[in-house]
């Protein structure tokens, strides 16, 4: 197996140290232009946990209003255009503002350069530029919402897009400056895997969490300038009346579809592939096991990231498409279910025979294997053409989407938070609400989201505020479980800054962690490492198993 030497006494035994990367400096300035990838994880992590509260309360918004047919709101009367605006406002914001950049921000610029013996990224400027970059892309999109609302769904589809009356520009353009803080903070993640790894530690010596990283950072690089360059050309749509898009001037609405898929699919797997590498890292902790086919799982993570560039056809069936184009895009999107079903299965493999530890990360964990087994699933119904056809544009595509974004992504975002949150404060969470938290979550997301599936295949479709009164029932379970969601985000907020108020009373590694963040201090000190950690191998075994004498 692996050992990260350091050189000195092993760290357990080590006296906690008095300073570290939270109170060695002091003061808003020393935040502000810190370039320490600790300080700039927490304050992407801040930032990215405000957009969520936001994007959530409109989504809260959207379900009020489905509460009835009568497209009511505490009494007051919605109109079509104010519910595209809730629901526009919801995915834009969930999508560019939170889902897009919380793991690859705030998690792993935490912990990857320690699990890989580094001090910092490679490019620490580069690091805090793309968080301020960030800040501005969010001002740019919090003041569309201001000056005038944005009601084209988040996909900003054209002709609408370029031809209604609100601040599509504007929001187009933080999208585009969103774009350049993902490139900024891909390329520095390839560059600090491909040049600091800590001495001795080869490709398939580092952990997975960091393989599934690696593989969203590529698509990052590669995918997101297309999004750009889509949104630059709508830009000047809109404001020089040039024709790209907008048939009435000689432009192709179906260009901008390919254009914005081109990157938005590989953009579902920037958003899923980190929610994948964290279960990497939580399933082995908590079944106290060695991972089961390390290999094929790093594999997978690259192929993922791969296929993702070829299957953007599979939004446009019914888009006027050759009939050979679909078919070929129908089989592409079954091809991507291998790398998934290898993980899954590893996974589970995993968990076999393993002394399964059901603390809140791990409840977490089997959360996320359940639902986004459920999501990838449904996601064959929708890859097939001739369900396709009927389901497209059907509630059965929004919660299809959400089981795989939400459901997946973000339960491994709150399972990764819990996992590391004693590394980085020093404090322990509460464990029993850690554990209401999550069944609640789980109770929660099943109650809002399953009946959208049977909403969806019997006609109910998306983006509409007004509906027959047969699909109420349904809609108002919906509803309740929406509020069962908020409750369950709210709890585990309420406990996590709870913690802060408490001494400092984590363990180096509370959860018995193999990996080498684990062999730094709670908190760690602001260089990481005492000493530079050099890696010791023993055959037969990939996971790094970071202990110092």
């Amino acid at each position: 197996m692996e050992r990260a030497v350091t050189g000195g006494a092993r760290i357990g035994d080590r006296p906690r140290p008095k300073k570290n990367y939270l109170n060695e400096t002091k003061g808003f300035w020393s935040w502000a232009s810190t370039v320490d990838h600790k300080r700039i994880g927490i304050m992407y992590l801040v930032a990215t946990l405000t957009a969520f509260l936001l994007g959530g309360i409109f989504a809260l918004l959207v379900r009020l209003t489905l509460l009835t047919p009568q497209h009511t709101l505490f009494g007051l009367q919605v109109t079509a255009e104010t519910y595209n605006r809730f629901f526009t406002l919801h995915g834009a914001i969930m999508v560019f503002l939170f889902i897009i950049p919380s793991i690859p921000g705030s998690l792993t610029n935490f912990v990857l350069p320690l699990m890989i013996g580094a001090k910092d990224v490679a490019f620490p400027r580069l690091n805090l530029a793309s968080f301020y970059l960030w800040i501005v892309g969010a001002v740019m999109a919090v003041a569309s919402m201001v000056i005038g609302a944005v009601d084209t769904g988040w996909t900003f589809y054209t002709p609408y897009s370029t031809t209604t009356s609100g601040t599509v520009t504007l929001m187009t353009a933080a999208v585009f400056v969103l774009g350049f803080s993902s490139i900024f903070t891909g390329l520095n993640f390839i560059a600090t895997v491909h040049k600091l790894r800590a001495p001795g530690m080869g490709w398939f010596d580092m952990p997975l969490f960091v393989w599934g990283m690696y593989s969203t950072a590529v698509i990052q690089v590669l995918a997101t300038p297309v999004l750009g360059i889509t949104l630059v050309l709508l830009m000047l749509e809109r404001v020089f009346q040039i024709g790209i898009f907008d048939s009435r001037i000689g432009g192709d609405p179906v260009l901008f579809q390919h254009f914005f898929w081109f990157y938005s699919h590989p953009a579902v797997y920037i958003m899923i592939l980190p929610g994948l590498a964290i279960i990497s890292e939580l399933i082995p902790t908590f079944s106290r096991k060695t991972m089961f086919g390390y290999r094929a799982i790093a594999y997978s993570s690259v192929s993922l990231a791969l296929l993702s560039f070829i299957v953007w056809g599979h939004h446009m069936f019914v888009a006027g498409q050759s009939q050979l184009a679909t078919v070929i895009f129908s089989a592409l999107t079954f091809l991507v279910a291998i790398p998934s079903g290898v993980k899954v299965f590893n996974w589970l493999s995993t968990m076999y025979m393993g002394n399964i530890s059901l603390e809140t990360p791990m409840l977490y964990a089997i959360s996320f294997l359940m639902l986004f087994a459920i999501g990838g699933l449904t996601g064959i119904f929708l890859g097939t053409l001739s369900t396709d056809v009927h389901l497209t544009d059907t509630y059965f595509v929004v919660a299809h989407f959400h089981y795989v974004m939400m459901g997946s992504t973000v339960t491994a975002f709150i399972g990764g938070l819990h996992y590391w949150w004693p590394k980085m404060t020093g404090r322990m969470p509460s464990e029993k609400w850690g554990r209401v938290a999550a069944i609640l979550w789980f109770i929660g997301f099943n109650a809002t989201f399953l009946p959208q599936f049977i909403l969806g295949s019997r006609g109910m479709p998306r983006r509409y505020y007004n509906y027959l009164d047969q699909f109420q029932p349904l809609h108002a379970f919906s509803t309740v479980g929406s509020w069962i969601i908020g409750l369950s985000l709210f709890i585990s907020l309420g406990y996590l800054l709870a913690s802060l108020r408490k001494p400092a009373d984590a363990p180096d590694n509370p959860w018995g962690g193999t990996t080498m963040e684990w062999q730094t201090s709670s908190p760690p000190i602001t260089h990481n490492f005492e000493d530079t950690p050099v890696l010791e191998h023993e055959p037969y075994d990939y996971r790094p198993k970071a202990v110092t004498h």
